[in-house]
């Protein structure tokens, strides 16, 4: 299966795909709170008590699950203020039933625009600063149709107000995505890796 790869400037993003431990802690609650916020608002329910717990046990538990992922799913949050933006890439198998499902997307989400990144070449992106519903957080997505596979990104800012000021930035961790993946050398054992 390929697995992703990606050149995040560590002075504005920090990666909450290898933070175990104590690295990255903060921000990874930071981050998942604020998508569980985000999450609650977009279903018209208040904040839950002991929400505060959840974020930290979900922390907790994320990097594990992300390195069972294997690569095919990477995190980052913003470095400066966590609780702001939080963005996903990943890659996946390109069945019918996703392809279907992408094209069933509502109307709004036809309005993309092309978008080239360094190493895989030209996709799309979905910018919705200002969604429909008020209760829906400010976004952006990227994708890639490598034929056997999609890769998608997709930016979550919590404050309508500072999403112009930090999509800048995910456009250029955006275009530092590149899949990689292990090549089999005929008969013999051994795995070669080759970078883009």
């Amino acid at each position: 299966m390929p697995r992703l790869q990606a050149d995040a400037d560590r002075t504005r993003w920090v990666a909450v795909t290898d933070s175990l431990g104590f690295g990255g802690r903060r921000h990874r609650k930071a981050a998942i709170r604020m998508l569980l916020d985000q999450a609650n608002r977009a279903m018209g329910v208040a904040e839950r008590p002991g929400g505060g717990f959840a974020a930290w046990a979900m922390s907790q538990a994320t990097p594990f699950l992300m390195r069972r992922a294997a690569g095919r799913v990477l995190v980052w949050v913003w470095k400066a203020d966590p609780e702001l933006l939080v963005v996903m890439a990943q890659v996946q198998q390109a069945t019918p039933q996703l392809r279907a499902a992408r094209a069933g997307l509502p109307m709004e989400y036809d309005d993309t625009e092309t978008f080239r990144g360094t190493y895989l070449g030209v996709g799309e992106k979905l910018s919705m600063p200002l969604p429909a519903d008020p209760r829906t957080p400010p976004f952006a997505t990227y994708t890639w149709d490598t034929g056997s596979h999609f890769v998608n990104v997709t930016a979550v800012c919590s404050d309508r107000e500072r999403f112009g000021t930090v999509i800048g930035a995910v456009d250029e961790l955006a275009r530092t995505l590149r899949i990689t993946d292990d090549l089999a050398l005929g008969e013999t054992p051994g795995v070669l890796r080759i970078e883009p």
